[in-house]
């Protein structure tokens, strides 16, 4: 009889503990790590061949937004494609529990625009079987899944429950009573498996106040007031548990920085910082950052910055696209149904002030914005023209171009924003930081301008590989035992005897990130933007293979991890 289920030969293992890599064995029995060493064949059930293959743990993503795609696709793509293995939904305050069935409408309406998810795939794609948090979970539990998932508990929801929506719209402060029952929901939730909270606060007069309302007011979280994360970082404290998301947006850096700490020396939690971000033209802001995060940790207090080290270019089209938000001449021609946007966007009365108000947060300036996709043949011409150079040779302002030609083809011209970080230079610097989280991947959400959850694949071949900015070892440190560490993923992000199974075998030298593409593959017919990967011979999830030569094998041994009095405590107390 084999003493293994299932044993990785011939490896060269990277265990993510940051400790020099090393050839070795590694036999699975029950979804856990059983043995590291030499083990003989004739003692494994199954063998899977790892010779001139890395074997590492698998990637651990703390930011994401698959509360909605994990209900039509198990493996939570991009992020499964790309040895992703576990991840957190929930993120900045947006998810949809606890919601009143008569406010499931408005719900999904939110997420079309904050989190540009087609409303079509929401609608027939999610079982809405649940009406609280706990249930909420329940329904993700027995949805089949071919990665872990640990959930955060979005604030935005909470808010419009206690306090009504409009109410928690209009940013106003709760009362003590509503204050009480934000907290008696927290802790169900917390109870219930929630591994602490997220809150998105691109405060409205901030300069940067995107990821609006699908109607261009401000989402719940961006006018919520400090007394109730105050509030809610009590919580953490008292239960001593948890952790907390927060993209916060003032326009004042030392009043941003000094909420930060506060929320983590309330807590004594950690605080995941979103997020440390180069830009080619103000390297200055980055630098003030990690000098920030710097003094954080000599003063002991818990702030962790999450980084964007993949590249931030964005191919769009005006179909869906929210980041122009920041304008609000922008944001109010881009709101409202596909006929709305269209006559506002062609409304001559309209121009002159989207010309005086360029946006600037998400890209970089607006004339440098490059027309990839034209749609009719007599565009054709303008392809690859930014649209600097195809108002010189029109004749006319860079801002008519682009509207002109979107409106003209039906919003389906495709443009192009060049990163806005692009120097590797400053990439280095961000990376340098031993601490700076890499990732921001945003998965499941801006499903047809977003591709981020290539970042783990992009992270080995152009920061490690490529550049030799890190070793090997510290890249999988930084892409799995961190991050682990900080969400509570028991046991996670290393392979170590007696740590769950989940388990990454690639090839080192020939590991890409695959050209973008489009598919038609949503629920309604919708469609969106991807990247797969080549290179990931082999990816387990508690101890079953879900990628194999890159391709799904449709086994979904993907857990619901729930945190503080759920699952991994009740676990602990029966052993």
């Amino acid at each position: 009889m084999a003493r293994f289920e299932r044993v990785i030969k011939n490896g060269m293992v990277v265990d993510g503990t940051r400790a020099p890599r090393y050839r070795a064995d590694i036999g699975i029995n029950n979804g856990v790590i059983a043995e590291i060493g030499h083990i003989d064949a004739k003692d494994a059930a199954e063998v899977i061949d790892a010779t001139g293959l890395i074997v590492a743990p698998g990637f651990v993503d703390l930011h994401t937004h698959y509360d909605a795609q994990v209900f039509w696709d198990p493996y939570c793509t991009l992020s499964g494609w790309h040895g992703i293995t576990s991840a957190v939904i929930g993120n900045c305050g947006f998810g949809f529990a606890p919601v009143k069935p008569e406010m499931r409408e408005r719900a999904m309406m939110s997420m079309t625009r904050v989190e540009a998810i087609p409303m079509e795939s929401m609608k027939e794609g999610m079982p809405w079987d649940w009406v609280t948090f706990p249930e909420f979970l329940d329904s993700v539990e027995r949805t089949p899944k071919a990665m872990n998932l640990l959930p955060y508990v979005p604030i935005g929801p909470l808010l419009i429950w206690v306090m009504g929506f409009e109410r928690a719209k209009a940013g106003e402060m709760p009362t003590d009573e509503e204050h009480a029952e934000i907290v008696r929901l927290f802790n169900e939730s917390l109870d219930a498996g929630g591994c602490g909270w997220s809150a998105q606060r691109m405060i409205p007069d901030g300069p940067a106040s995107v990821q609006r309302d699908f109607d261009g007011t401000p989402m719940p979280t961006d006018v919520m007031h400090d007394e109730t994360c105050r509030v809610l970082a009590r919580v953490l404290r008292d239960r001593n548990e948890g952790f907390m998301q927060m993209l916060l947006v003032s326009g004042d850096n030392k009043r941003d920085h000094a909420f930060y700490e506060e929320m983590a020396e309330i807590s004594g939690r950690p605080m995941i910082m979103n997020v440390v971000q180069a830009f080619d033209h103000r390297p200055e802001i980055h630098r003030r950052v990690l000098e920030w995060l710097k003094s954080c940790r000599e003063r002991g207090i818990r702030v962790v910055g999450q980084g964007l080290t993949t590249d931030a270019g964005f191919t769009f089209t005006f179909e869906n696209w929210n980041l122009f938000d920041d304008s609000e001449a922008w944001r109010e021609a881009t709101t409202g149904t596909l006929e709305e946007r269209k006559q506002k966007l062609a409304d001559p009365a309209r121009r002159q002030a989207m010309k005086d108000q360029m946006p600037q947060t998400a890209t970089g300036p607006l004339v440098d914005i490059v027309i990839v996709g034209p749609q009719l043949e007599k565009n054709k011409q303008w392809e690859d023209h930014t649209l600097a150079l195809a108002g010189e040779k029109m004749g006319k302002h860079p801002v008519d171009v682009m509207l002109d030609m979107a409106v003209e083809e039906d919003l389906e011209t495709e443009f192009f924003a060049a990163p806005p970080n692009g120097k590797l230079e400053y990439l280095k610097e961000i990376v340098d930081d031993p601490y700076v989280l890499f990732g921001v991947s945003d998965g499941g959400a801006h499903t047809k301008f977003l591709t981020a959850g290539r970042y783990p694949t992009e992270t080995i071949c152009k920061i490690v590989r490529d550049n030799g900015m890190i070793t090997l070892e510290e890249a999988h440190w930084r892409l799995a035992a961190l991050p682990a560490q900080l969400a509570g993923f028991t046991g996670r992000g290393t392979l170590t005897l007696g740590a769950p199974a989940d388990i990454i075998a690639y090839d080192y030298e020939n590991l890409k990130v695959l050209p973008d593409e489009i598919v038609h593959d949503l629920p309604g017919g919708e469609w969106r933007r991807i990247q797969r990967a080549s290179g990931y011979r082999y990816v387990l999830v508690n101890g079953e293979v879900t990628i194999k030569d890159d391709q799904q094998t449709e086994t979904y041994s993907g857990r619901l991890l729930r945190h503080g009095g759920g699952e991994q405590q009740m676990a602990v107390a029966a052993e």
